[in-house]
Formats: structure tokens, C-alpha cells, sequence
């Protein structure tokens, strides 16, 4: 049986995620000259709403961090910080530490200590030495004296009563006299809060918020147990307490209410600005309490404030101060309220992901048996017309529709992804002293969360190699008429059923003739070669190949770019280059959308089938005798409306068949590769075009050049799915023509 907390405590780091996911997006948009109050407070609800997540679980260190980002965040709010690079810089520093910390407190890992404790260090500058300590084991605001008392039934109202000058009951009253009609500043709040079940159940707990509030006035709290008959009956899902405070404080209310932004919507709160005299000293009035020194002593763990939790909001204290400033309330018969509930985002439900793997695989032995069905049916020789085939025809349909739909559940934006990627860009800029800016485009193209996952390493790769050598220093930048900042842009975008991710710099281009030579003198090519741009280019990808001179931390070990190659390969995807002496470079990387179904055709190869991804044929043909020339012993190409593309036999690359004496007649696929160039593959027939699904290879087999995966075809047959890029280029080199050649031929 699954503990409560544990997966309450799960749903919060969940929720941190989304929260630094919007942290960035406002912090991006501050450093785009957004700075406008709407996006500073956006900012400041996600730090501020992990700090109260956070001290509900007792999550020390991330508190105290938090609570020093949120004091410095406070100023920016109030207009007494601006926002300007240096401040910016450690805005973006810190919430990478504060992700940091988040992951740390979900994995039980420690995280770097001296670099939380510089960042702490220039907050508690910033904020004038009111934003926390580096020992950010300590509690996060001053520390005051806690006294509660929890007499038996039909006793007083207990009370928790806290001063951060003394608990003791004689002065209770002192707290009350500084809000008197004389006194010029601190203005009085009486705040009742009535938590609900769902308070409890979502973690909550009242001590934690009392705490806040103690941090930014002087409080005194009294808790109503009236509602609290039988403690030996009382049920843990019923709540029976609510709890009336008194604060005394130089802040506006806007700040008051934010102590109880986590309990909106699961409690009923009433905040009353300016109450004073003897009624509110009367609703505070303390119960021989029993005085405990420091927030953090034994007596004041959450279980000494935690009720039973509550069904319903309770009901209003009998002297509940008249119109409310604030409330938050589950319940509303305002239709305007209505109207932004209805509005709000729309209502999600977090799921493990085991369950939506096991989902895939039910709806993809689904397909299978659909192809099985719909071929058994066939064999049969059934009408097409008859009310089998059509109720068929809807199976088709239907099964389609529940693929797609299940594929869209474990679809994701690129957002976290490229976010990550954007520490990337500063770490590295920060270490090699250059001025990088970051962009990033289509960060909602959604991609297969496992190709999303498999994807952070190779990008991250990518990422550093554009900072490191793509981008030049501030002095070559200078000679060359460019700005010292220099961009490196990552984007995202949908094409003929794949998802292709692009890493581009404005950085000198590669400079192929130093790159030739290094890969002659690490012996990786031969020497004296003539090699053409794009070859030249491809040398990158080679095994321990590197143009760094010195190792550091970000390059020269001779582990890049050939480990992004094949992790992109393993997922099904190719790169490609395209650089401009000068300009740039750019890193094409061409993925499947998904991992588990794909659109296919289904060719005959002598007497095999194979399955050739839909999204890589651009055009099938049927060839004739004028079409083919001959270029060379053993290579053919065919005109296609003015130019010549190669041909290749498939059954004789795989050795499926013999060569053949003559293409004349033959049934070729015309095949759209990365690079922009294309190629004909020659079938026997073709025989059907199909959704097939995805079977893996790799861990039986390894890695097959040519070979993406496998499926069942509807008849049982075991089918391979062919990478039609990877096998040409794994194919002879002899056997494709060169442009010279095919221009000679013509």
C-alpha cells in the first residue's frame, strides 16, 4: 500500500518543475527587457511558492535559499532593485542552483555547497543583509518564542501565541498596544483561516504558515478547537480547527495574503486590516501556555499544530470582523469568480509513466492484431462491400485514432529541454569569457518523452562544442567586424512526420583545411586526399577526433561529436552539417516523433519483406529504358526531371537477390535525404503502405548499419524496417557517382 505523504511528496517536486519552468520563462523575459510588474511577480510566486512546498516537508536548505532569492526578488518587486545585467546574471545563477536544490532534496544528493554559499553570499549583499545566511540550516526569518498549550476538552481555546521578543503571557498584550490609533507605522491584520481537508491533503500545515507570518510582523495565534469534542472519536479526514491571527506589521496586505497563496482554494481566509481594542485582545487572549524557545524546538514539529484534517471549510468565529479584504474560498456564487475558474488552465492529471509505457505496447499488440484481422478477412476473399469490410474499415479507423491519441499522451514540449540547455550556454560562456546570447525558437513542438530524455546528452554536447569552437573570442570577433556577443540558436519544428532540432551559431564557420589536417596527423584519414566540403565536414564525427588543443572541462578529450552521432543514430535520427567559412555553422538533427508506431511502406525484396519509413520516400517511379544511364562498370542513375539521381538494387545490397542484367521496368523508391540530395532504391513490389510498430533490435543484436528496427506484419511475418540514409551511407562508396562524374555522364 503506497504511503499518503510519499506521493504528496512526489506531487511537490512535480509541481517545482513547472514552477522553474516559469521561473526561466520570467527571468528570459526580464533579460528581454520584459521587466513589467506581471512577470517580476510571476517570478517571485515560483520562488515563493517552492519555499512554502518546501518548509511543509521540512526541506531545510531549500528554504533558506529560497527565502534569500525571494527577499532580493522582494526589492525588484518594490522598486528598490533594478534589474540590470550584473543582477541579472545572479538572478539566472540562482535559480540553476535552486533547480540544483529541488533535484538534490527528490534524489536524497547533496549538491556544491561553496557555490549555493557564493550565491547566498551576493543575495544577502543585494537584499542589505536581510535575505538569509549561507547556513541555510537555520530557520528563515528571526527567531521568535513559540508558547502553545493544548488543554483537555472543554478547557480554553488553545493557543500558540509568538513574539520575537518573548513568548512569555505576561506580554502578550505588548504586541497589541504597537497597533494602537497612535502608533504612526505598523498597521494591524486580523487573519482567520479555516483549512479544509484538501489542505491537509496536499500537505499543507498551519504551523508552517504561521511561521511566515511571524517572519514579517509580530504575531500572536489563537486556535479554535471548539468544533473538537471527542479526540478518541475524531477522524484523521475530518478537519475541526481553524485559527484566528493577529499581526502586527509594516507591510500591505498583498504580501500578507501571499503567506496563504499554497492553502488558495483549500481553505476559507479572512483578512481584516486596522481591528484593534478589546476585541481583538480578547480573540488573542492566551491560555496558560507552556513557553518553548525557537521555532525548531521539539515541541513545535508539525504533528503539534496538525489537526484532523477538516471536510469542509469551518464555520466563521462568533466575533469574525465585518467585510473581508481577502478571501479565499473553494466555494463561490460570484459568476465573475466562475467565469476565471472556467478560464484558468485546464485541469491535468499526473500519471506514472510505466502506466502509459504499458498502454503503448496494449494499443501496439492492438494494431498488429487489427493488420492480422484485416489480412485473415482478405485470405477469406470477403467482399469489400459486405458489412464485414466496412465494420472493418471503422476498426481501421478506430484503432488509428486510439495510436494517435496514446502517442499524444507521452508527447512533450521541447520547453524543459531547451531550458536546461540554456545553463548550458552560461556555464560555458562563463568559463571560456565569452558574451553569448541564447535563443531559442518552437519550444512547444512536442516530441516522444523517452526521445526527449535520450536527447539531453547529445544536445548538451552540441551546445558546448557551438560556444567552445564555433563562436569566436571577443579580440577575432572584433577583427572579423562582428559584435563581441555572439548567438547561438537552438530550434525546434515538424517535418514529413519527424521533428528536427537545429543548433546554429554565428561563430567563423569550420575551417576545413585545419580540420583535414588534424584528422591526417591523429591518422584517421589518409593523407593527400582530395576531400569535398561536406566530407571534410563529416571528419568531426570520427572516433576521438577533436580540434581543441588543450584539455579543460568543456573539450579537448577526444569525446564529442562522435558520441552525439551515435546517440542520435540509437534513437533513429541522423545529423547533418552545413557551415559557412565566416558566418556560421549549423547542426541539423533529424528524429522520429515517436519511438513505439511509425507510417511505413511494405516492399517485396526477392522473398522478404521490408518496411521503408513513409517520411523518407518522396516519390515512387516505375523506370524505362531512356531514363537509366550507365556510369561507370557498376553504377546506373536515372533522370528525374533534369537531374540524375543513383541507383540502387536493394535485394543486392542486402543480398536478398543477384545483381540484376537490366533496370528497365523496375520499381524504384525515391529516396529524400538529410544532406538535400536523393537517391532511387529498386524493389520488386510493393505491398502495402501500413502503421506498423516499432520493435527494437539493439538490445539483442546491437546495432545493425541500415537496419532501424523491426515489426510484425499482419500475417505473423517478422519484417525489418529499413534506415534508408544509414544504408546508403554504409553502402560501397564506389557505387555512387560523384557530381563530376554524373555531370560528365550527361
Amino acid at each position: 500500500m503506497s504511503d499518503p505523504m510519499q506521493e504528496i511528496r512526489a506531487s511537490f517536486f512535480v509541481e517545482c518543475e513547472e514552477l522553474l519552468e516559469a521561473l526561466q520563462d520570467g527571468l528570459q523575459a526580464m533579460d528581454e527587457g520584459s521587466a513589467d510588474d506581471e512577470t517580476i511577480n510571476v517570478v517571485f510566486r515560483a520562488v515563493h511558492s517552492i519555499k512554502g512546498g518546501a518548509g511543509a516537508f521540512g526541506l531545510d536548505t531549500l528554504v533558506g535559499f529560497t527565502h534569500a532569492f525571494e527577499t532580493v526578488l522582494d526589492g525588484v518587486r518594490a522598486g528598490s532593485l533594478g534589474t540590470s545585467p550584473d543582477v541579472l546574471a545572479l538572478f539566472f545563477r540562482s535559480g540553476d542552483i535552486l533547480s540544483d536544490l529541488v533535484r538534490a532534496a527528490r534524489d536524497e544528493t547533496e549538491v556544491n555547497a561553496a557555490e549555493m554559499d557564493a550565491a547566498l553570499a551576493k543575495l544577502d549583499a543585494l537584499s542589505g543583509g536581510d535575505g538569509g545566511s549561507a547556513d541555510v540550516g537555520e530557520p528563515t526569518f528571526e527567531p521568535m518564542a513559540i508558547a502553545i498549550d493544548l488543554p483537555d476538552i472543554g478547557d480554553e481555546t488553545p493557543v500558540l501565541s509568538t513574539d520575537p521578543e518573548d513568548a512569555s503571557p505576561d506580554e502578550d498584550d505588548s504586541a497589541m498596544d504597537l497597533a494602537g490609533d497612535d502608533a504612526p507605522g505598523p498597521i494591524r491584520y486580523v487573519i482567520d483561516f479555516a483549512p479544509e481537508a484538501a489542505f491537509y491533503t496536499n500537505g499543507g500545515e498551519p504551523l508552517s504558515l504561521m511561521r511566515q507570518l511571524g517572519s514579517i510582523g509580530e504575531i500572536t495565534v489563537t486556535c479554535d478547537d471548539s468544533a473538537l469534542t471527542d479526540l478518541a472519536a475524531a477522524r484523521a479526514s475530518a478537519g475541526l480547527l481553524k485559527w484566528r491571527a493577529s499581526l502586527v506589521t509594516d507591510v500591505e496586505i498583498g504580501q500578507v495574503r501571499d503567506v496563504f497563496e499554497f492553502a488558495e482554494g483549500v481553505a476559507t481566509l479572512d483578512i481584516v486590516e486596522g481591528i484593534g481594542g478589546d476585541d481583538a485582545d480578547e480573540a488573542n487572549r492566551a491560555v496558560d501556555p507552556v513557553e518553548v524557545t525557537g521555532p525548531e524546538a521539539p515541541e513545535t514539529e508539525p504533528a503539534r499544530m496538525e489537526a484532523p484534517p477538516a471536510v469542509g471549510p469551518a464555520s466563521p468565529p462568533e466575533t469574525a470582523p465585518p467585510e473581508p479584504t481577502a478571501q479565499m474560498s473553494p466555494k463561490t456564487s460570484d459568476p465573475a469568480s466562475n467565469n476565471q475558474l472556467q478560464s484558468g488552465p485546464k485541469p491535468t492529471v499526473r500519471v506514472d509513466l510505466d502506466r502509459i509505457d504499458r498502454l503503448v505496447n496494449l494499443v501496439g499488440e492492438l494494431v498488429i492484431n487489427q493488420a492480422m484481422l484485416s489480412q485473415s478477412v482478405a485470405s477469406a476473399g470477403v467482399s469489400t462491400h459486405s458489412e464485414v469490410a466496412a465494420g472493418l474499415d471503422e476498426f481501421l479507423q478506430l484503432t488509428r485514432d486510439i495510436q494517435d491519441s496514446v502517442m499524444m499522451i507521452r508527447a512533450q514540449p521541447v520547453k524543459s529541454l531547451f531550458q536546461r540547455m540554456a545553463r548550458i550556454v552560461r556555464e560555458s560562456s562563463a568559463t571560456l569569457g565569452k558574451s553569448v546570447r541564447f535563443r531559442t525558437e518552437g519550444e512547444t513542438t512536442e516530441i516522444d518523452k523517452t526521445v526527449l530524455e535520450r536527447l539531453a546528452d547529445p544536445l548538451t554536447h552540441m551546445i558546448r562544442n557551438a560556444v567552445d569552437h564555433g563562436l569566436e573570442s571577443h579580440d577575432q570577433r572584433r577583427a572579423a567586424g562582428k559584435g563581441i556577443e555572439g548567438t547561438v540558436t537552438l530550434s525546434a519544428s515538424h517535418k514529413a512526420g519527424r521533428v528536427n532540432i537545429v543548433v546554429a551559431d554565428d561563430g567563423g564557420g569550420i575551417n576545413r583545411p585545419k580540420v583535414q589536417s588534424i584528422a591526417e596527423d591523429k591518422g584517421l584519414i589518409p593523407a593527400g586526399q582530395t576531400l569535398s566540403a561536406s566530407e571534410i565536414d563529416n571528419l568531426l564525427f570520427l572516433p576521438g577526433f577533436s580540434t581543441a588543443t588543450e584539455v579543460s572541462n568543456l573539450s579537448g578529450r577526444g569525446v564529442g561529436m562522435d558520441v552525439v552521432k551515435s546517440a542520435i543514430s540509437a534513437l533513429g535520427g541522423r545529423i547533418s552539417i552545413a557551415s559557412e567559412p565566416g558566418v556560421g555553422t549549423t547542426f541539423t538533427i533529424s528524429l522520429p516523433l515517436t519511438l513505439a508506431v511509425l507510417d511505413g511502406m511494405v516492399v517485396r525484396v526477392g522473398n522478404e519483406m521490408l518496411v521503408v519509413p513513409l517520411s523518407t520516400i518522396s516519390e515512387t517511379l516505375a523506370l524505362g529504358t531512356d531514363d537509366i544511364r550507365p556510369v561507370g562498370a557498376d553504377t546506373s542513375v536515372v533522370h528525374v526531371r533534369g537531374s540524375f539521381v543513383p541507383l540502387f538494387d536493394l535485394g543486392t545490397m542486402l543480398g536478398y537477390s543477384a545483381p540484376r542484367d537490366s533496370f528497365a521496368g523496375a520499381i524504384s523508391l525515391l529516396i529524400a535525404r538529410e544532406d538535400g540530395s536523393r537517391a532511387a532504391l529498386i524493389v520488386d513490389a510493393i505491398e502495402d503502405q501500413r502503421q506498423v510498430v516499432i520493435k527494437g533490435l539493439e538490445d539483442s543484436y546491437g546495432r545493425v548499419p541500415g537496419v532501424a528496427a523491426a515489426t510484425i506484419l499482419g500475417d505473423g511475418q517478422i519484417a525489418l524496417i529499413l534506415d534508408p540514409n544509414d544504408l546508403l551511407t554504409h553502402s560501397n562508396p564506389g557505387a555512387v557517382p560523384s557530381a563530376a562524374r554524373l555531370r560528365a555522364s550527361a
